[in-house]
Formats: C-alpha cells, sequence, structure tokens
C-alpha cells in the first residue's frame, strides 16, 4: 500500500512558530466573523424584502458557515496565545529557580587536579 503525499502547505504550517500561526489565524478569524454578520444581515434583508426562501435561506446558512468558522479560527489564535504565554511563564520560573539555585550552592574552593602540582 502507497503512502499518500502530504498536502504542500502543510510542511510549511509544520515549520512556522506558534507566534507566526498566532499572528496569522487572529486577523482571519475576526475577518471571517466580519463577513458572516454581513452576510447575515444581506439575509435578513433578503427576507424581509420577500425574496424567496431558497434565496435567503441559503444567505442564512452561508453567514452562519463563515461566521462559526471565523469563531473557531478566533479561537485557535487564542490557544496559540495561551501556548507562548504558558511557555514564557515556564522559562521565567525555570530561570528565577536556577538563579536560587546558584544563590544557594555553596561555592567549592578549588582543589587540585589531576595533572596539577600540589
Amino acid at each position: 500500500m502507497s503512502k499518500l503525499a502530504k498536502p504542500p502547505g502543510q510542511r510549511l504550517v509544520k515549520r512556522m512558530s506558534t507566534r507566526t500561526k498566532g499572528l496569522i489565524v487572529a486577523p482571519l478569524g475576526l475577518l471571517l466573523c466580519s463577513v458572516g454578520l454581513c452576510v447575515f444581515s444581506e439575509a435578513a434583508q433578503a427576507k424581509y424584502a420577500n425574496a424567496p426562501f431558497r434565496q435567503w435561506f441559503l444567505w442564512g446558512v452561508y453567514s452562519l458557515i463563515l461566521f462559526n468558522g471565523g469563531l473557531l479560527l478566533f479561537g485557535q489564535a487564542v490557544r496559540y496565545r495561551a501556548q507562548l504565554d504558558y511557555r514564557r511563564f515556564v522559562r521565567r520560573e525555570l530561570k528565577k529557580r536556577d538563579r536560587e539555585w546558584a544563590r544557594l550552592r555553596p561555592k567549592r574552593k578549588a582543589s587540585p587536579g589531576r595533572g596539577e602540582a600540589k
């Protein structure tokens, strides 16, 4: 059985940093939410203008797809941001702990090594 080829953009996205992914996905999510709301207003206007059921219904479904897709993308951006903040917090705590350990650890006197004369 042959292995299926990965989509060309999958490797690119996998190599991106979390910060870059978040910076790309957040505005796209907000844009999709906004477009979904605009399409929803068009659907409502079509309904009250006595357009055929099929027309305003399909516009409404399309608007819900766009709006929910935007929410999903923005939620993913929030997730990326939380990962970044958590990593930053962990790094700071580890640095702080290392500094405390270095301060508490007594300095050893240099003992003569193997190659040094006494």
